[in-house]
């Protein structure tokens, strides 16, 4: 399992996540984790029909197939999106009624002190004051917003650093790889605070590992 979660480590150092400057509603909430729900919007332009998202029952019935906790990760793919709001007050509320903990656009959002009234932890592009002609384009089809290509049922983790997505496969050893990447910060950490800091006791903690694992020698 080591070398898989070294693989890991060395993969996610620019690979992974948004690189994109998202705004994070709630800083001060713990962070998110969640299966993606993935879909396209518009907000620029009308629709051929079904004005409203009210009238995509059928976008709600895919969302309800996913197993919770789940994350709405829409893109907004207008030629300058965030013209309007796609998710506010009540879009917010028919999601967490079917068990997402949060929402993550490249658009806007709007509605933000009900949003943060009832915790619902967003990242995003930027606020609008109206839903414009906010809809849907498609959804179930893999997406990319900052670079950070999402499938459908990928597994994001977002807090107020950003968004990125845990590869397939790995998700039953995150515990485990979190646990010893914390041990190893808490190690060197307690060493700078101690009275007996020294450059030579630094570089011989970082040399057996900690912090970075040591890679393999030949």
């Amino acid at each position: 399992m080591a070398n898989a979660i070294e693989a890991l480590n060395l993969r996610m150092r620019n690979d992974g996540y948004i690189q994109h400057s998202l705004k994070c509603l709630l800083p001060s909430l713990p962070p998110i984790a969640g299966y993606a729900v993935t879909g396209r919007i518009r907000t620029g332009a009308p629709p051929i029909s079904n004005l409203c998202y009210y009238q995509r029952p059928d976008w709600w019935e895919y969302m309800a197939k996913f197993r919770s906790p789940k994350i709405v990760v829409l893109a907004d793919i207008d030629h300058a999106p965030g013209i309007g709001a796609f998710v506010g007050e009540i879009h917010e509320q028919i999601c967490r009624a079917l068990g997402c903990v949060g929402y993550v656009t490249n658009g806007a959002i709007r509605d933000l002190p009900a949003l943060e009234r009832d915790g619902f932890q967003c990242l995003f592009g930027g606020v609008s004051p109206s839903h414009a002609y906010g809809h849907i384009v498609d959804y179930g089809e893999p997406i990319e917003i900052g670079s950070l290509k999402i499938q459908p049922g990928d597994i994001l983790h977002a807090d107020r650093h950003g968004v990125q997505s845990i590869p397939a496969g790995y998700d039953a050893q995150l515990a485990e790889a979190v646990r010893n990447v914390r041990e190893r910060e808490d190690e060197l950490i307690g060493l700078c605070r101690s009275p007996d800091f020294s450059i030579e006791k630094l570089t011989a903690m970082l040399e057996k590992g900690t912090l970075c694992p040591p890679r393999n020698r030949p």
